[in-house]
Parts: C-alpha cells; sequence; structure tokens
C-alpha cells in the first residue's frame, strides 16, 4: 500500500477531509462544498477569470487594503484623543515622539489612498468586462454601496486630525450636505451635532469613522465575496 493511500485513509486525514481523495467530480466537488475555506470559492470556475491580467487582482487588493487599514487604525486609537483641544497635538506627538509613529500614520493614510483608488479600478474593471450583466446586478449594487462607503471612510478619517483642511474640509462638505432638497438640513445637523462645527461635530465623525462605517463595509465586503462564490466566481466575457 503506497505511503498516499494510507495517509488518505488515516485516521487523522478523515477527521480533515470527510471524503474520499478528489478524483472524480463529486469528491472534488465536495472538498469545496465540506471545507470552511474552500468552500468561499466556487466549484467551478471560468478558465479565463483566473489570469492575472483579467482582474488584475484589483478586488483582492482592495481587500487586503482594507484589512492592513483595520490593523492599523487599531493601533492609531491607542494614540489619539477625539478632542478639539488635543487631536492636532496628539497627531504631532505620533509623528514626533512615537518609536515608528510617523511610519504608522503614512501606512494608514497611504493604505486609505490605495483602497479607494484600487476600488474605482476595480470598479472599472467590472463594467468595462461586463461583470456587472445578469444574475451579477445584485453584487453590483452592493460593490457601488461599498465604493460609496469606502470614500466615507476617506472622507471621514481625513478630518480626524482636525487642523486647518480638516476644518475646511468638514465645513464644505456639510454645506454640500445640506443642499439635499428633502433633508438637507436634517443631515447638516446631524453631522455637525449642531449648528456648527464643534466638539460634537469630530465626535460623529470619528464614530463614523472607526466603528459605523467599518461594521458596515466588513459586512457588506463578506456579502460581496459570497455572492461571488454564489455565482460561480469572477464573470469572463465569453460566458455572459
Amino acid at each position: 500500500m503506497s505511503l498516499l493511500t494510507t495517509i488518505t485513509k488515516s485516521r487523522v486525514w478523515r477527521s480533515f477531509f470527510r471524503h474520499g481523495w478528489p478524483d472524480n467530480p463529486l469528491d472534488r466537488s465536495l472538498v469545496m462544498t465540506t471545507n470552511v475555506f474552500f468552500h468561499l470559492h466556487p466549484v467551478k470556475v471560468n478558465l479565463k477569470s483566473l489570469k492575472f491580467a483579467y482582474s488584475l487582482g484589483l478586488g483582492v487588493l482592495t481587500l487586503l487594503s482594507f484589512l492592513s487599514l483595520a490593523v492599523s487604525g487599531t493601533v492609531l486609537m491607542f494614540y489619539y484623543v477625539p478632542s478639539i483641544e488635543h487631536a492636532f497635538t496628539n497627531i504631532v506627538s505620533l509623528q514626533t515622539l512615537v518609536p515608528y509613529g510617523q511610519l504608522l500614520r503614512n501606512l494608514h493614510r497611504w493604505g486609505a489612498h490605495l483602497m479607494v483608488l484600487t476600488a474605482v479600478l476595480h470598479m472599472a474593471r467590472v463594467f468595462y468586462t461586463g461583470a456587472y450583466k445578469p444574475p451579477r446586478e445584485f453584487n453590483w449594487v452592493v460593490g457601488v454601496v461599498l465604493l460609496v462607503l469606502t470614500l466615507g471612510a476617506s472622507f471621514t478619517g481625513y478630518l480626524l486630525p482636525w487642523d486647518q483642511l480638516a476644518y475646511w474640509a468638514i465645513t464644505v462638505g456639510t454645506s454640500i450636505a445640506s443642499y439635499e432638497p428633502m433633508m438637507g438640513a436634517t443631515i447638516k445637523n446631524i453631522l455637525l451635532g449642531g449648528p456648527e462645527v464643534g466638539q460634537a461635530s469630530l465626535t460623529r465623525f470619528y464614530a463614523l469613522h472607526i466603528m459605523i462605517i467599518p461594521a458596515f463595509l466588513a459586512l457588506l465586503i463578506s456579502l460581496h465575496l459570497w455572492r461571488v462564490r454564489k455565482d460561480g466566481g469572477l464573470a469572463a466575457t465569453d460566458n455572459q
């Protein structure tokens, strides 16, 4: 009996893979559907969609950027206080006194720029290749919402240093929101937390940046990836 056969029949192997060696269509399917990690991928995919030149890995890059931002942002929270008196000095101290603080902040800042860029390019690639067509319309809508949330996360993070750029950015941004014809004034008041830019504004944008928007991003990214799997992997133009 060969070593490979012995391994596949061992109790340890069976505890991980509760089916036969994947040398037939049924067992190959079971490998995917009974393993939590493999289950993230479709059982069958179009060969063309596996080529790097087809997708350029833009979706994966966006996901990796999000994970990197989550890690670096969590570390930054140890040094940042969302206070109009201390926010700017916290950023200065981080960059000048904390070991590798400048590197950490730049990783977070440039990671945010990269995520916006890759998300936009990913949407353009999906549109260009027609991957938004039936039966993938729902996932296209999810992707559009994810792009809006990505821009929202970038904008709210831009305000947190509370310098002159941040102050006028929040002033202009909330003024634009107030022009919404039905609930503009209400939206502006909710964002600012009052009639003018102040502590309540910083607190609300901080909460949006570290909790609300990331939570929705994580939820919708999971849904987005699940739908990609359920729809048979990346769409290929010869299948449209």
